[in-house]
């Protein structure tokens, strides 16, 4: 299967940290790789309604909801560019997230096994000189993959807090330059370790 990435913007600023640095790193990527950007801020969806008990599951085929789910079926690599809020994910990245339940239940989609095997990367800016602050976002992202039996090749960090600071995290930028040629373990729970 030819490597595709879908790279999903949850900031609720264009151009902020997370994607300047997100697209520092994609600049790396073979020129054969497909790339596909959806900045959730452009394409909201609404509140994720869980209606796995009370009714019957149907496939989106319009709108927002349906674009990211063609476009995450489609990928080999999803890569969550979150800017760090509140020490985890944002808020319409955890929607984003949330779908994956509704997703999970719909008949004939097969979710679960598509992602099988598939790799889970994450992107952050965080205004800290800490990187520990972010292990919340990184449990999330290392967790999904995990119960969605992915592979999680980590996150790449990067400190910023003003537009483009990040650009000056010169350790960030260099790590950006290699991040996505690792090879991505299978993720576990950190319980299984």
């Amino acid at each position: 299967m030819t490597r595709r990435f879908l790279f999903v913007l949850g900031s609720a600023r264009a151009d902020g940290n997370t994607e300047l640095l997100a697209r520092r790193a994609a600049e790396q990527l073979p020129p054969d790789v497909e790339q596909q950007w959806i900045d959730l801020a452009e394409h909201p969806v609404p509140d994720f309604e869980d209606l796995r008990h009370d009714s019957d599951h149907v496939r989106p085929t319009e709108g927002n909801v349906a674009l990211l789910l063609d476009a995450t079926l489609a990928a080999t690599d999803i890569v969550i560019a979150s800017p760090l809020y509140w020490y985890s994910v944002s808020a319409q990245t955890k929607r984003y997230l949330d779908y994956w339940s509704g997703w999970l239940r719909t008949p004939g989609l097969d979710f679960k096994a598509t992602l099988a095997g598939r790799t889970l990367w994450g992107v952050t800016a965080l205004a800290h000189s800490q990187p520990e602050v972010a292990d919340p976002l990184v449990g999330t992202l290392n967790n999904s993959a995990a119960y969605m039996g992915m592979r999680f090749g980590g996150v790449l960090l990067g400190n910023g807090s003003k537009p483009g600071d990040v650009l000056n995290d010169t350790e960030a930028l260099a790590r950006a330059k290699t991040f996505f040629a690792q090879e991505a373990p299978p993720a576990r729970f950190v319980y299984e370790d």
